[in-house]
């Protein structure tokens, strides 16, 4: 049930509001309209929508080294739950990139979201366990994305944005 409150008492308002809302909920693939119209909150967005966020967030924090406005948009998006999915898309984003700026920039980024209370632990290592589970995949279309990781995750260690257990858990780490 919904319930219009207007100050005027206007019921011929109200009723038209309702029908534009109605409108608005029934067209297909419209949640970003409602997002501008009405101000949808993060976790009411599709997570295909949410991945893609991530992934523009993430390519023009690599483009551009701004810290801050990364953090911003990574806030803007109202999903702190969902976190873990920005960790995993920025080293799978460093695994098929590669370039060895890219691997600095995202270690710096993740240790100042985890610094920042942005990402939790818990959000860091199911980031990094999720790509640790995938890495043999991720291995047949980038065949040095081993090397790459063992990289990013002792970088991420050194710099302390990773515990030594979930630096530990690396598969395929020379010992």
């Amino acid at each position: 049930m919904v319930y219009v409150i207007l100050k005027n008492g206007d019921v011929e308002g109200s009723e038209a509001a309702l029908d534009r809302a109605a409108v608005l909920l029934r067209m297909k693939r419209e949640i970003i309209r409602l997002d501008n119209v009405w101000g949808v909150g993060g976790g009411q967005r599709p997570v295909k929508h949410l991945v893609k966020e991530m992934n523009l967030l993430l390519k023009e924090f690599l483009s551009s080294g701004q810290m801050s406005e990364a953090e911003r948009c990574l806030r803007d998006l109202e999903v702190p739950h969902f976190h873990h999915e920005l960790v995993y898309e920025a080293v799978v984003m460093v695994l098929e990139g590669s370039a060895e700026g890219h691997i600095m920039m995202v270690v710096k980024l993740l240790k100042a979201l985890y610094d920042s209370g942005m990402i939790t632990l818990d959000q860091m290592n199911r980031g990094f366990q999720r790509v640790y589970s995938e890495l043999p995949d991720l291995s047949l279309d980038v065949p040095n994305a081993q090397n790459v990781m063992e990289k990013l995750v002792d970088l991420c260690y050194q710099e302390g944005a990773i515990t030594q257990q979930l630096r530990d858990q690396c598969p395929l780490r020379c010992v």
